[in-house]
């Protein structure tokens, strides 16, 4: 009975970070659509790429955090 219990904990387990690592990555793909862009546009105005670097992920961070909200809510 046991072994049955711990089986199924595990699996609860598994699935479950299945599905966290699933919006992981739509979170991680809302960050790189738009820091590439960010940091294009940053070097074409004249910036340093340090300050574009610090910039966009500043931008796209917050960004990113925003989707993680919007996953938890729906």
């Amino acid at each position: 009975m046991a072994k049955k219990f711990v089986a199924v904990f595990v699996m609860c387990i598994v699935v479950l970070a299945a599905m966290h690592v699933h919006e992981a990555v739509a979170d991680e793909e809302v960050y790189k659509s738009c820091y590439e862009p960010c940091h294009k546009d940053c070097s074409a105005e004249g910036n340093g790429y340090t300050f574009c670097e610090m910039k966009c992920d500043v931008d796209c961070g917050a960004k990113e955090l925003a989707a993680k909200f919007d996953n938890v809510k729906s």
